[in-house]
């Protein structure tokens, strides 16, 4: 994975926990003082070392970090480099689920290491979006149901996310909640 996740992670224990946990987290998870690089290329081992070590420090389970760090990451990226990219990829969470797959090939054109999912509307609905998920890394469906949180809340709309396994992948369903106020 790509220092930018390293960076995020560093960015979001900094906002909820302060420099001091952040020092503790580097030294658990073997890092060091790594100062990350936001394009350079850092093995999945060194990523999953890394959750571990909050889930360690932080004392909540890895799918609890997972998911809060997914939520994060939206905000992150949205403040990031890759700005102009979220923008482009819709202006609403319909369109912007649609394309998800047309991000992630934008960002392997300047990150040509990256190893991204694939994202695929399988139903949607006025109220429901169901996407499948694959991916050749496990373990990431909590980061994934964060990720649609935070899309949720980037624009606007507010719901539950759940997902089964499947063999193919994971299907997620956002559900939304109507507006109160129409």
């Amino acid at each position: 994975m790509y220092g930018m996740i390293h960076q995020a992670a560093r960015e979001m224990i900094h906002d909820l926990h302060g420099p001091a946990a952040w020092a503790d987290i580097l030294q658990k998870s073997g890092l060091g003082d790594e100062s990350f690089i936001s394009a350079q290329h850092y093995s999945d081992e060194q990523t999953l070392n890394l959750i571990s070590a909050i889930s360690v420090s932080t004392g909540k389970e890895v799918d609890a970090v997972l998911e809060e760090f997914g939520g994060y990451w939206i905000n992150f990226t949205d403040s990031s480099s890759f700005a102009g990219i979220m923008r482009m990829a819709g202006d609403n969470l319909f369109s912007f689920l649609a394309n998800l797959d047309r991000l992630h090939a934008s960002i392997k054109t300047s990150m040509n290491k990256a190893v991204t999912p694939s994202f695929e509307v399988i139903r949607s609905t006025e109220t429901t979006v169901e996407v499948m998920y694959r991916s050749d890394r496990t373990g990431l469906a909590p980061f994934v149901r964060g990720l649609f949180y935070g899309l949720l809340a980037r624009f606007g709309e507010t719901g539950t996310v759940t997902h089964v396994d499947q063999e193919d992948g994971c299907l997620f369903t956002i559900d939304l909640q109507p507006d109160p106020a129409a």
